[in-house]
């Protein structure tokens, strides 16, 4: 039990980018988007429901709700993905779900969306408490001492997605496939003076070009695996994974199916962002909790009243609101997707600014969510903001994005979260190293860098 100086005491700010406060020039602004995306945008932007500039073309970062429900719902077709984004991404994805337009875009939708109905999701969640478990051994094994908490997450999350997606198939090069998304991540997801630039996606950038090799042995491996899948067919006694529903999902109006590119793309796309994006919300949320004993104490019990000392399973997610809610702060203050960028296809006008054809749009994700326009002292870790989440406007809070984009295995990821951090908070206690705070840094997502390094103890 936390003593009661501990109860009483305010915890610290958590850790926030530093924004800037003046022009840059272009070269600038380069540097410091390779090192640190997040890095460049104004302190404005937490003010102001609309920054607007010309570094290379004209852009506009937005942060008012009313604007981005018209960006990414009411006329979501005049606002494609940026060429920026497509060019980062395709390489590693194609044109999967989360890159492709128009009709392309809308059949694959069709096809995938039963894939994550609410049945399917829950169905999954014996894979998410096996995970839970097997984390607890680990973490008991280090119990007493420093812990890195983003790499166990990241482990924990990775056993997860490759679990539901290729389970059962025991010749998958899964270590393959994980180290291919990392080094793409690390080096070639980086912003170019060429994207800075406007210059358009034909126009080789070096850096992706140097990655081209890893990125192939990947592909290949998930090739193989969803060829030999589909000829061999399913053991009966084993229930259907990702691989298998989507083998068997199809566009309702059409019947078209996914051929074999398309099936690796979109499955390469899940478990990109089916094990980064939750193993950085877990993460970040172990490290609030470290920084707030308060919180991290009441969240305990409320995981161990329910728990009993089992693992959480998905059937427990209602009985768990308090878990629930620091997920959700956890991805107002670090949202993993923490900025979005959308190109102008006709002329409007947002918060009264004119946006040209061809502006770049900035969904600054991270500073909507610290906006103070929209939040009462936005810098704090404060769960309870959460309590009756009607009272938030939809978007003021876009961790997965909103309207018919928005992201497809949100549900599939919030499970996950709850069920991991659930047993987790009812076996261990977690408490900050000295001098070894991370920092939020986004190159692809947003991760903390130097990693989540927590004290860990067994209860």
């Amino acid at each position: 039990m936390p003593s009661s100086a501990q109860v009483a005491s305010a915890p610290p700010e958590p850790v926030r980018v530093p924004l800037v406060k003046e022009p840059w020039g272009i070269w600038k602004t380069l540097a410091t988007a390779r090192r640190n995306l997040l890095e460049i945008l104004p302190e404005m932007a937490v003010t102001q429901p609309i920054v607007s500039g010309r570094t290379g073309k004209r852009w506009h970062m937005v942060m008012d709700p009313p604007s981005l429900r018209r960006i990414l719902k009411e006329q979501v077709a005049d606002y494609p993905k940026s060429v920026v984004t497509k060019n980062i991404l395709r390489p590693a994805i194609g044109d999967s779900l989360f890159v492709a337009e128009g009709q392309h875009w809308h059949w694959q939708r069709r096809a995938a969306a039963p894939v994550f109905s609410m049945r399917n999701i829950e169905n999954l969640g014996p894979v998410m408490t096996h995970a839970a478990e097997r984390a607890s051994k680990r973490l008991m094994a280090a119990s007493g001492r420093a812990t890195d908490l983003y790499d166990e997450m990241v482990t924990t999350t990775f056993e997860v997605i490759s679990d539901v997606t290729f389970s059962g198939d025991e010749g998958f090069d899964r270590d393959t496939i994980h180290r291919a998304i990392d080094n793409y991540i690390d080096q070639t997801a980086r912003i170019s003076l060429l994207d800075i630039l406007g210059l358009p996606g034909w126009v080789p950038r070096p850096a992706r070009i140097m990655s081209s090799g890893a990125l192939r042995q990947m592909k290949r491996v998930a090739d193989q695996a969803i060829e030999a899948r589909a000829g061999s067919g399913r053991p009966p006694s084993r229930a259907p994974d990702l691989l298998d529903l989507l083998l068997k999902g199809e566009d309702p109006q059409t019947g078209r199916r996914m051929t074999t590119p398309e099936l690796r793309d979109n499955l390469l796309t899940f478990i990109v962002a089916g094990h980064e994006t939750t193993a950085l919300t877990l993460a970040w949320a172990l490290y609030l909790c470290a920084l707030d004993q308060t919180v991290q104490h009441h969240a305990r019990h409320e995981a161990q009243s329910v728990l009993q000392g089992r693992a959480a399973i998905a059937d427990d997610l209602a009985a768990l609101p308090l878990v629930r809610r620091i997920i959700d702060e956890s991805l107002r203050l670090y949202p993993p997707a923490a900025m979005l960028s959308r190109t102008a296809m006709r002329a409007d006008r947002l918060c009264g600014r004119e946006i040209r054809p061809g502006d770049t749009v900035i969904l600054p994700i991270y500073a909507l969510h610290r906006n103070r326009l929209l939040w009462e002292a936005p810098d704090a870790f404060r769960p309870e903001r959460f309590a009756d989440p009607a009272a938030i406007d939809r978007f003021a809070c876009l961790p997965f994005g909103a309207g018919p984009r928005v992201c497809i295995g949100a549900g599939f990821a919030i499970q996950e979260a709850v069920i991991i951090l659930a047993t987790l908070l009812s076996r261990f206690r977690f408490s900050l190293v000295p001098g070894r705070l991370p920092r939020p840094v986004m190159i692809l997502t947003l991760r903390p860098q130097g990693g989540v390094w927590l004290e860990v103890e067994a209860i």
